[in-house]
C-alpha cells in the first residue's frame, strides 16, 4: 500500500497525525506499506532565516494569549498521542525549505520516516530551530544518517527547486491545508483523522484496488 503524505514540519496537526497514521496501519495488521512525505509549506513567503517566534504569533493570531488558547486543544490531542508539545520553548518560526531538503534527501537513504520524526521533535518538543543548518544536520546524524554528507548538501541548493516544485504542485490539485493522506492515489484524507478513520480509507482504497469477480485486469496507468 502506497501512502504520500503532504505536511510542514511545522505544523502540529501533521505531528500528531503522523502518530494517528502509525495506530491505524498497527491496528491493521501491519500491512506492506510504502509512505512518502511531501513538502508543503505553511508559510511560503517566510523570509530564508525565519522570523522570531513572539512577533509571528502576533502577526498570525494578534497576540501570544489568543495563540495559547488556540494552541490549547493541540496540546490535549498530542498528549494523547504521547506528544509533549513545548510551543513555550520556541524561540523562532523557521522557514522550513531546508527542512523538507532533509527529507527529501532522506528519502533517497532510507530514512525518511527518521527524519521526519527527528525534525518534528526537535521543533515541537525540544523548541529548535529546524531552519538552522546545524540543528538540521544534527536530526539527520540522530535519524541514522551521515551528518558530513548531509550538512555538505544542505550548504547548497540542491533540490531546492524540486522542492518549491512539489509544494506548487499540492497547491495545484486543490491542497490548501495539510496533513493530507493520499492512499494509493485514490483515497483521500485531509486532516489527522483517529485512526479507525484511516482503517476505512485503507479498506476502501483495497477494494478500488481490487477487480471485480471475472473481471481483467487493469489497463496501466501513467504516473
Amino acid at each position: 500500500m502506497q501512502i504520500d503524505v503532504v505536511s510542514d514540519t511545522i505544523c502540529p496537526w501533521c505531528y500528531i497525525g503522523k502518530r494517528r497514521l502509525e495506530r491505524a496501519l498497527a491496528a491493521s495488521g501491519g500491512p506492506h506499506v510504502l509512505i512518502g512525505w511531501r513538502p508543503f509549506q505553511l508559510n511560503p513567503d517566510m523570509p530564508v532565516e525565519g522570523m522570531e517566534r513572539e512577533a509571528y504569533l502576533t502577526t498570525k493570531f494578534g497576540s501570544r494569549e489568543r495563540a495559547e488558547r488556540v494552541y490549547a486543544p493541540i496540546v490535549e490531542a498530542g498528549r494523547e498521542e504521547g506528544i509533549a508539545f513545548a510551543f513555550d520553548r520556541m524561540k523562532r518560526t523557521p522557514n522550513t525549505l531546508m527542512s523538507h531538503r532533509l527529507i527529501r534527501i532522506a528519502g533517497k537513504m532510507g530514512r525518511q520516516n527518521e527524519a521526519v520524526d527527528g525534525l518534528f521533535h526537535a521543533y515541537f518538543e525540544e523548541g529548535r530551530d529546524i531552519g538552522d543548518l546545524t540543528v538540521v544536520s544534527d536530526v539527520a546524524r540522530d535519524a541514522g544518517m551521515n551528518r558530513d554528507e548531509v550538512h555538505a548538501y544542505l550548504e547548497t541548493d540542491a533540490d531546492l527547486d524540486r522542492v518549491r516544485a512539489e509544494d506548487a504542485f499540492a497547491r495545484e490539485l486543490g491542497i490548501q491545508g495539510v496533513p493530507c493522506f493520499i492512499i494509493e492515489r485514490s483515497v483521500v484524507l485531509s486532516g489527522a483523522q483517529p485512526p479507525d478513520v484511516f482503517q476505512q480509507a485503507f479498506a476502501t482504497a483495497a477494494a478500488q484496488a481490487t477487480p471485480a469477480p471475472g473481471a481483467g485486469a487493469p489497463s496501466p496507468t501513467a504516473s
